[in-house]
């Protein structure tokens, strides 16, 4: 804060328009927006960055003192809370348990490799034996957790170099002689060195062993740099949460059914003979080659009604996986899911329900049948060229980025030709909790031609599933599934995109184009000023869209729809009254638009969404540098790529053509990394820089 002598209340000038960008790529607030001089400007600032600043007052004062005015506010900083013990259950499992579960796990699955009868009493009685047998080998423990230790790399080397240290002090203090003073400093010296050494190896394995999971890495560095939030503890019960997320799903199919048609038509499909599509009626038995290596790529992720941790797990499912693909049903035990309530966003009050999202843990054996039903559903959408040409989600070479990739490319296309374009943006409310069963399966039999033991797999696989919610250490009682593709799990998100598969159809009937990933869809079109009539065919097409969803129990959620007018800057003017109305609702334009993590603008400029990359990424880096000095090379690289390169890596490709002038702050970004990578100074030329960067990665 103090007096910066920037005129900011003079919003057009360059000089200021230049300054709040810099402070905004950093993450600074700026709260005074009054006059702070008696020549009525504003040159005094207070900006502040993670903390809040309120109760902010400009007072003037006498021009003998200063010809500044006085400001006062209040600065709340938030105290660290107090770390809490409280109890745990967990099991010892070192290598002298695996050992002894290896040598007695032949002995106990000895009665499943021969034929089984039920799938269900299979499933239960090898989850009972395996249950029984880990609680023999590495019994639950219960425990009172107390606060992690702030340095755990402190090992016994380190603690005895300490303690000599402390020895060789009394001692120099109780005789004063220069040689026990020499041995002391030189203690002192060896005793740091260790413990930088330690403290590097610690963080270096941490790094190491989970840089492919950047919600870990992103904890570590928080803790390092003492800016990780205790997780604060839910007001709610397990139960509250239970009947909030049932209640909810339910409300949304009320209120479709209440305002659905009473008729309409699903849209034909018809397949000429080379087209024909080929019945999927069972799924094959693979290989026990095949079987391992899906089993090998799967996170070993542990539910709480897994037998075995996911890692044990992975050795014992070839016994089950071939005989439960071959009867075409799911065993119960795999269908019951976890759920545990999470935060939507940090910043959000914990004391509402409706902030919280559902997030489900399915058993590790249901995640490798469903890779295993996956590819072969995936292999037959492909073979008969079923899947929507326009759907990027769950398929292979398709991502957001290739979706984006299509969608700015034919707005561009449009704006080069001097045109503007609409763009809208459909929000759905909750959709894959709200699919019908029915409607799937008639739609996979009718549409997908899946029948016989395949069809019965997969009804199975959605009928008669249960969840329940764990939370604060309570388990809730178990409720039904009815509707919806199971969330956490590998066949959902691909159900649901064949479940929407005919909305293709419907928005191409009325020549508009549009992309669709997963539940997100973009309808555009061309528009121009003086005729309204593609604006009402929009409107015709997006009242078949939502009529469409609510006959298929999707809520087309009319108030979060976005709408955007694309086009030169020189026409805008011509398309400020533009609005679109559906359902009795009317969307007016937006000047930005969030579309699948990419800001949207009315001219593609992509100003905002680079700013937002920008000021993401000097956060991380910030924390980063503060922790480099005891990092090694390589684990800053892991980090920078994690947190930095990742953010500028992401749909990269839609800032290709740019002006240098909007791409100079990403540029910022490198360089900034790059610096603090090698340890160079602020003003040191960039390219050798670059240079020792690129030596260092090969």
């Amino acid at each position: 804060m103090g007096d910066f002598n920037i005129h900011l209340n003079k919003a057009s000038d360059p000089l200021n328009i230049a300054f709040l960008a810099l402070i905004d790529t950093f993450g600074f607030t700026q709260s005074v927006h009054e006059p702070t001089h008696c020549g009525g400007n504003t040159l005094d600032l207070i900006l502040s960055r993670g903390i809040e600043v309120s109760n902010l007052t400009i007072s003037p004062v006498t021009s003998v003192i200063s010809d500044h005015f006085l400001i006062k506010f209040d600065a709340t900083l938030v105290c660290p809370p107090k770390i809490v013990s409280n109890i745990s259950s967990t099991r010892h499992i070192g290598p002298a348990t695996l050992t002894v579960l290896s040598e007695q796990l032949p002995e106990v699955l000895a009665p499943f490799t021969t034929a089984i009868g039920s799938v269900d009493n299979c499933t239960r009685d090898l989850n009972t034996t395996l249950s029984s047998l880990l609680d023999s080998v590495a019994p639950l423990t219960t425990k009172i957790k107390q606060p992690k230790r702030s340095t755990p790399w402190f090992t016994d080397d380190t603690r005895a170099l300490k303690q000599a240290c402390r020895k060789l002090e009394r001692k120099w203090r109780k005789s004063k002689s220069e040689a026990l003073y020499l041995q002391w400093h030189q203690g002192v010296l060896e005793y740091k060195r260790a413990l930088s050494t330690a403290r590097a190896a610690y963080f270096s394995n941490l790094i190491n062993s989970n840089k492919h999971n950047p919600r870990f890495l992103s904890d570590t560095v928080a803790k390092l740099t003492k800016k990780q939030q205790a997780p604060s503890c839910s007001p709610f019960t397990a139960c509250e949460f239970q009947n909030f997320f049932c209640s909810k799903i339910d409300e949304i199919r009320l209120k479709i059914s209440s305002v659905s048609p009473a008729s309409a038509a699903e849209p034909a499909v018809h397949h000429t003979e080379s087209q024909r599509v080929s019945a999927l009626m069972n799924f094959d038995i693979i290989c026990l080659d095949s079987l391992s290596k899906i089993v090998l790529a799967s996170k070993p992720t542990t539910c709480l009604f897994d037998p075995l941790p996911g890692k044990l797990s992975k050795d014992l499912w070839p016994v089950l996986g071939p005989a439960v693909l071959n009867i075409g049903t799911v065993p119960s035990s795999f269908k019951t899911a976890v759920v545990k309530p999470l935060l939507k966003k940090p910043h959000l009050d914990p004391g509402s329900l409706s902030n919280y999202r559902p997030v489900s843990n399915l058993p590790f054996f249901s995640k490798i049948l469903e890779k295993v039903v996956y590819q072969q559903l995936s292999a037959h959408l492909a073979d008969n060229n079923l899947f929507e040409p326009y759907q990027s989600a769950f398929r292979a070479f398709h991502s957001t980025e290739t979706a984006l990739a299509k969608v700015v490319n034919d707005l561009l296309l449009s704006l080069d030709s001097d045109s503007t374009s609409m763009l809208i943006l459909l929000d759905l409310s909750a959709a894959f909790d709200t699919v019908d069963h029915r409607i799937l399966m008639d739609r996979l039999e009718n549409r997908f031609g899946i029948s016989g033991v395949a069809l019965s797999w997969l009804k199975s696989y959605l009928s008669d599933r249960t969840q329940c919610v764990s939370c604060n250490n309570t388990v809730s009682s178990f409720s039904d599934v009815k509707y919806g593709v199971p969330q956490g799990s590998v066949l959902g998100p691909l159900l649901f995109s064949l479940y929407i598969s005919p909305l293709g159809q419907i928005i191409r009937s009325h020549g508009i184009n549009f992309h669709c990933y997963a539940d997100d869809t973009q309808l555009y079109v061309p528009i121009k000023a003086d005729n309204a009539s593609q604006i009402r065919e929009l409107e015709i097409c997006l009242s078949s869209v939502k009529s469409w969803m609510s006959q298929n129990f999707l809520l087309l959620n009319s108030d979060k729809t976005e709408m955007l007018v694309i086009g030169p800057a020189r026409y805008r003017h011509q398309f400020d009254h533009v609005t679109i109305s559906l359902d009795n609702c009317v969307i007016s334009q937006s000047t930005t638009a969030k579309n699948l993590g990419v800001t949207l603008d009315r001219t593609l400029s992509f100003d905002q969404h680079i700013k937002d990359i920008t000021k993401t990424a000097f956060f991380h880096l910030r924390n980063i540098a503060r922790i480099r000095s005891f990092l090694s090379m390589a684990d800053a690289e892991i980090l920078v790529h994690a947190f930095v390169s990742s953010r500028l890596d992401y749909c990269n490709v839609l800032l290709s053509g740019l002006p240098r002038t909007s791409t100079k702050s990403l540029q910022m970004v490198q360089n900034a990394a790059a610096r603090m990578l090698t340890k160079s100074r602020r003003f040191d030329h960039i390219t050798p820089v670059y240079d020792s960067v690129s030596h260092n990665e090969r």
